[in-house]
């Protein structure tokens, strides 16, 4: 197990795409507070704000660090298949099983990394800008940011389980973006609907956007008028259903790993 470790640590460490996208990652989601701090640092921070300060405001819009760290999550497999590496990594490590978990051992490492120290960068900036993050340390903000870093580390692993799944990189990527973006707001739109209303008892259970809830701080339930009641989980439950998804797509691609030709 060991070699499997070092060899993947080496391989993740010396591919100059690693660098690149948890670069732009960081630097993405380091952008949210500094624009936040220009524009609006004369105002009290709340702790709504500093939460979408500190994740980069990956609860309102694109989890830009989690993207990036799920494309590093793909290449982890996909890069294998995409260069034809997989047969010499196969005879050097003959233990699939051991490959695969060395795999997901160490992009679980890098992305808990990356992202703890995206959040103290962003922490500092909100500290530069307003001197004080209130209730940091402090439920319910605490757990928001606990919950980002579960969810980015689940968005990692749902790459990495895709892209050895569709062995290859494309499939995987159009999968990792075109299902929170296009389809699940689709069904979550056309929840609405009066001809659609079976659909509402589905929305709880939409991966990507019950992992979302992992990073709120407020989880109380806007209703209005007209507006469908999804009674969503809480926040562990929510996160539940996204492990569960990503947990799923790596037991069947391991599985079919273990099966099939290299």
């Amino acid at each position: 197990m060991l070699d499997a470790l070092r060899y993947e640590w080496t391989r993740l460490t010396t591919l100059r795409s690693t660098y690149w996208l948890t670069g732009i990652g960081v630097l993405c989601a380091l952008a949210i507070p500094v624009i936040a701090g220009i524009a609006v640092s004369d105002q009290p921070l709340d702790q709504t704000t500093a939460a979408a300060g500190l994740n980069g405001g990956a609860a309102f819009g694109i989890p830009f660090l989690a993207v990036f760290m799920a494309i590093i999550g793909i290449f982890a497999t996909g890069h294998e298949y995409r260069h034809g590496t997989i047969q010499p990594t196969l005879t050097a490590l003959p233990q699939r099983s051991r490959l695969i978990a060395a795999k997901i051992l160490v992009v679980s490492a890098v992305t808990v990394a990356v992202t703890v120290f995206s959040l103290a960068l962003n922490a500092l900036t909100l500290l530069a800008f307003w001197g004080d993050v209130p209730g940091l340390f402090e439920d319910p903000l605490r757990s928001a940011l606990v919950g980002y870093v579960v969810y980015t580390l689940i968005y990692t692993l749902s790459g990495l389980g895709l892209g050895l799944l569709f062995r290859g990189v494309p499939s995987a990527l159009v999968v990792i973006f075109l299902a929170p973006l296009i389809i699940e707001n689709l069904i979550f739109g056309l929840s609405f609907l009066p001809a659609a209303d079976w659909l509402v008892p589905v929305v709880k259970f939409l991966p990507f956007s019950s992992g979302a809830r992992l990073m709120q701080v407020d989880m109380t339930e806007m209703t209005v008028p007209g507006m469908p009641d999804f009674d969503y989980f809480g926040r562990w439950g929510s996160g539940a259903v996204f492990a569960v998804f990503a947990a799923v797509i790596i037991a069947a691609a391991w599985t079919l790993f273990k099966k099939r030709d290299a």
